[in-house]
């Protein structure tokens, strides 16, 4: 099969945060950049980032809150220190700025932020909900410390260190010919009609190539062969990594998983150009699923 390369990197990726790992465990610095003027905060409430107003929306960089919060050594934007704070514990976090920001949820915002702000809101969305659900020990129950900048969660009666996770997931746009194969699930509002990639989570002892293929057969019924990788997108809503792949169909007949899929189509390259009029909607502009589509349309396109 033809290799789809990505035409440019997906949202939530290619921001310039220098994430210093190295600074994580020096805990002397760590301290000083906290009470440092110079370091900035990006803050959530509730899964919510606090955002600029304006005609472009923008990552809201401030000083460090004046109260205790979770917080998160996220590393150097322009050489400046960079943590994220979570407010959630606050009833209505509005009243310590004003109307110059708003807490907003991300995903309507993605691709209007900029790179660089959308890297670090990611990275802080995705810290923030990993400490709030590592509460205690997996192991033992006690309650657990953040150590290392925030990055490791140390178990107060054992000391097991707890560390941060993302859930592989795959995401494939499966072709045959000249028809890509996009299916609708039930999660997504009926009212919308969108029509997507397939996707799922990777199991334990499981290639990524063979999750392709698992969860395309368990979904819809249809059997892959060739799987190429496109790209990867973070996700973190609350905490994926989405490996983006093109795959080629050995079958056609659909034998749909009605408990997951609500319906799934082979779909033409003119049926895709022309969507709207057809009656059905393709996946946001900033998701890697949309990406696949277009990707694969573009460069798969008569000469």
């Amino acid at each position: 099969m033809q290799r789809i390369t990505p035409s440019q990197p997906n949202a939530y990726t290619g921001g310039t945060l220098d994430r210093a790992a190295h600074r994580r465990s020096d805990e002397a610095w760590v301290q000083s950049a906290l009470r440092d003027p110079s370091s900035r905060f990006v803050l959530f409430w509730r899964g919510h980032a606090l955002i600029a107003a304006g005609d472009a929306p923008k990552a809201a960089l401030v000083s460090r809150p004046e109260l205790d919060a979770p917080w998160v050594f996220l590393g150097l934007q322009d050489q400046n220190p960079v943590f994220a704070a979570d407010l959630s514990a606050l009833d209505d976090p509005h009243i310590l700025y004003g109307t110059s920001f708003a807490f907003t949820d991300m995903r309507s915002l993605t691709a209007l932020l900029p790179t660089d702000d959308a890297t670090i809101l990611a990275t802080a969305r995705a810290m923030l909900h990993w400490r709030a659900q590592t509460k205690f020990c997996a192991h033992c129950g006690a309650p657990t410390v953040p150590v290392r900048g925030g990055y490791v969660l140390k178990c107060t009666a054992q000391g097991t260190e707890h560390f941060p996770r993302s859930d592989p997931a795959v995401i494939m746009l499966v072709t045959k010919g000249k028809r890509v194969l996009l299916g609708q699930s039930h999660k997504f509002p009926i009212e919308r009609n969108m029509y997507s990639t397939l996707a799922g989570f990777v199991e334990p002892g499981e290639s990524l190539e063979d999750s392709v293929r698992r969860e395309v057969f368990e979904e819809v019924g249809v059997r892959v062969g060739a799987v190429s990788y496109h790209s990867s997108q973070p996700w973190p809503f609350p905490a994926s990594l989405m490996l983006g792949y093109h795959a080629e169909a050995l079958t056609e007949e659909i034998v749909l998983e009605t408990d997951e899929m609500r319906d799934a189509r082979w779909y033409t390259r003119e049926e895709l150009e022309n969507h709207r009029d057809l009656g059905f909607n393709l996946p946001r502009h900033d998701s890697i699923a949309r990406r696949l589509i277009e990707d694969w349309m573009a460069q798969t396109a008569p000469r």
